[in-house]
């Protein structure tokens, strides 16, 4: 019993009473203007109220290509802990919130359907899913509060069948001077405006009412009851999906409700509003959002019915007037069904009234791996490891299926990617990236989508071996490639799997580097090596000459010492007094500031400096030896050794250490050591 009760009291803690009663407020209307008077941003309209809530995440600027952009924390995925955070879309998204802002102050796009186009798997679904879930936790806040209205009649409480404003009770004359005084209040932000008509169930009430009173509309509002309303798309209030169907089920009455038999049997006629039910997807959506799903695949019927509701903010029930809506219309579509309706001239008021907002795949590394780690990590995938770079390669290679390939000569595909995202290469610019975007406006709308290579690092993890490798990777990539539903021309199948043999190369190079640093990591040996490298540098450029520590004599530099170093980075004779007067700049000025040299501050002589360490070193450790049967017990310590340090400094674990110092072993048995002698 007691644990019982403990149980009990664990669930109580949980529960927040003062929240459930905040969020489930009546009250009269008089009670409801008070709260408007406090609070005019109440009234928004559905584009207004989305809008704030993106910003009510807060905004930050990042730098991409020299270019200022905004990123927006909402679309990190904040309420689910990044579960659907979108990454490398920043002018995108600029884009969507740019069209939402011109929509919040009414200058017409809230006029327009909203349609995010794209190829599969870019993102777009999961942008509106976002959107959907943002609203509803907004809702539930106290800055993103909206409120609608039941009637009391006959003992009964007669909800408003599409969650209408309760400002719209208030005569249209009036209505006007109450929002010129609330506006008033708003002066730095959009105008708010309630431009709607009551629904046609409201309207009969109301109508109804005002005849029983005489005209006297305090009367009327004293059967009206004032709620706060919770947007949800489980409950179907404020948010409606609409997917087409085949042509034979597809039916208008699912947008804007039906007749309801059984009332007109009550009722007598089928023209009650009462004998209507107004729950159709524009109907439930009504302040909030709608989504289209491949919106451009409705029957024409449907997407005239899309038309007026965007441009006009109505809908025609059955049998019923024009009825106001106030909600946002997104849709989305992918490339094929976007160029069709480009090709059909009967579309041309559909496209008209829509506003095209693209959204590729993302063409920066560093993000397309985020895409693969919040699904790919240690917290989801256990038991089982994952080796470095496994998640990276598939990315590069994602990224490079959606290149165009370089006008300029002397630019590889590979060297574009390294460019875009955000490495440095001789010669190139901030300017020169923006030109290379430029002149391909079409990247990222094309190439290999990320469920694709989700899909196929799933095949590779549900093989029973403790730990997945890139090369395990590469080859599911491959193989499914002649398998893939999308992708049937043979020439970019070719074309992709010769992409797949430059990640390979590109990877090769990376785990030789990886192996060089972990044999070449003796931290004192390369700062005895950096010493007498700048000892020689100093003398050098000052004309001056090196005392011996071991003789205790001057000597000349020794110049054959430092090109054994400068060459590793490919500082050519030409120019090694420019490199060697850059070191002693650089250290100087690091002295004027007050600082001390340190070798780990300067990438490129950091660089040289192992290479040229793992040079000396390598042929101690004897690596090839790994690749014959026996191996002597003193580099079997060596080795362990650098094992270790793959381990410890560069995410590998036993199993994945071992294959790497293989496969570097085997590269480096056959003579392939490019970058090490």
């Amino acid at each position: 019993m007691a644990e019982a009760a403990d149980l009990q009291a664990l669930i109580r803690q949980s529960l927040d009473i003062h929240k459930y009663q905040d969020e489930h407020w009546e009250g009269s209307f008089q009670d409801y203007l008070k709260l408007v008077e406090a609070n005019p941003l109440i009234i928004r309209t559905a584009h207004q109220r989305l809008y704030d809530m993106v910003l009510s995440h807060g905004v930050k600027e990042v730098e991409r290509d020299k270019v200022k952009v905004t990123r927006f924390a909402f679309f990190e995925d904040p309420i689910e802990e990044g579960r659907d955070g979108l990454f490398g879309l920043e002018r995108p998204l600029m884009n969507l919130m740019s069209v939402l802002k011109a929509a919040a102050h009414g200058f017409g796009p809230e006029k327009r359907v909203l349609l995010l186009h794209g190829p599969v798997g870019s993102s777009k679904s999961t942008i509106v899913r976002l959107l959907k879930k943002g609203l509803e936790a907004y809702s539930r806040t106290a800055q993103g509060a909206l409120y609608t209205f039941s009637w009391k009649l006959d003992g009964q409480e007669i909800p408003s069948p599409m969650n209408e404003e309760p400002l719209l009770l208030v005569p249209p004359a009036a209505r006007a001077r109450l929002l010129e005084h609330l506006n008033k209040k708003l002066r730095n932000t959009y105008p708010l405006r309630i431009d709607l008509d009551l629904s046609p169930v409201s309207r009969f009430y109301y109508e109804k009412l005002l005849a029983q009173y005489g005209g006297v509309w305090e009367k009327v509002l004293d059967h009206v009851v004032v709620r706060r309303m919770l947007i949800s798309e489980k409950d179907r209030v404020g948010i409606g999906t609409f997917q087409p169907k085949d042509e034979k089920n597809q039916d208008s009455t699912e947008l804007t409700g039906d007749i309801n038999y059984r009332k007109i049997a009550e009722l007598g006629t089928d023209s009650d509003p009462r004998a209507f039910n107004f729950d159709g997807e524009f109907c439930v959506a009504n302040r909030g959002i709608i989504e289209f799903i491949e919106v451009l695949k409705l029957d024409v019927a449907f997407l005239y019915d899309l038309l007026t509701a965007s441009q006009e903010h109505k809908i025609k029930p059955k049998k019923f007037a024009q009825t106001d809506i106030d909600e946002v219309i997104l849709g989305h579509t992918n490339e094929p069904e976007y160029n069709k309706l480009q090709n059909n001239e009967l579309m041309e008021a559909f496209r008209d009234r829509t506003i095209k907002i693209d959204i590729p795949y993302n063409l920066r590394l560093e993000d397309e791996i985020k895409i693969y780690e919040k699904d790919f990590n240690k917290r989801r995938v256990r038991g089982k490891h994952i080796a470095p770079h496994t998640l990276s390669t598939a990315a590069m290679w994602a990224i490079l299926t959606r290149l165009e390939e370089p006008k300029k000569a002397n630019l590889t595909l590979m060297q574009k990617l390294k460019l875009y995202s955000g490495k440095t290469l001789p010669g190139y610019t901030r300017d020169n990236i923006r030109e290379l975007r430029e002149e391909a406006p079409r990247e990222g709308m094309q190439g290999i989508s990320p469920r694709y290579i989700q899909d196929k690092i799933s095949n590779t993890l549900v093989r029973d071996l403790p730990c997945i490798n890139p090369f395990m990777v590469m080859n599911e990539l491959e193989e499914g490639l002649d398998h893939h539903s999308l992708i049937s021309d043979p020439e970019i199948k070719k074309r992709y799997k010769d992409l797949l043999n430059l990640v390979r190369e590109e990877y090769e190079d990376i785990i030789k580097n990886e192996v060089q640093r972990a044999i070449s990591a003796d931290e004192e040996a390369i700062a005895r090596l950096c010493g007498n490298y700048i000892d020689n540098v100093k003398a050098y450029t000052q004309n001056e000459k090196v005392r011996n520590p071991y003789t205790g004599r001057d000597e000349e530099p020794d110049e054959r010492l430092m090109r054994s170093i400068e060459d590793k980075i490919n500082i050519p004779e030409s120019r090694k007094d420019d490199f060697r007067r850059e070191i002693m700049n650089y250290i100087g000025a690091l002295a004027v500031e007050g600082k001390t040299f340190n070798y780990k501050t300067n990438e490129r002589l950091h660089r040289a400096l192992e290479l040229k360490l793992f040079e000396d070193q390598k042929d101690s450790i004897k690596l090839t030896s790994l690749v014959s049967t026996v191996v002597d017990k003193d580099t079997q310590e060596k080795i362990e050794v650098v094992k270790s340090r793959l381990i410890r400094d560069f995410g590998y674990d036993e199993i994945s250490a071992t294959d790497v110092l293989n496969y570097v072993a085997s590269i480096f048995a056959r003579g392939d050591a490019k970058g090490s002698d």
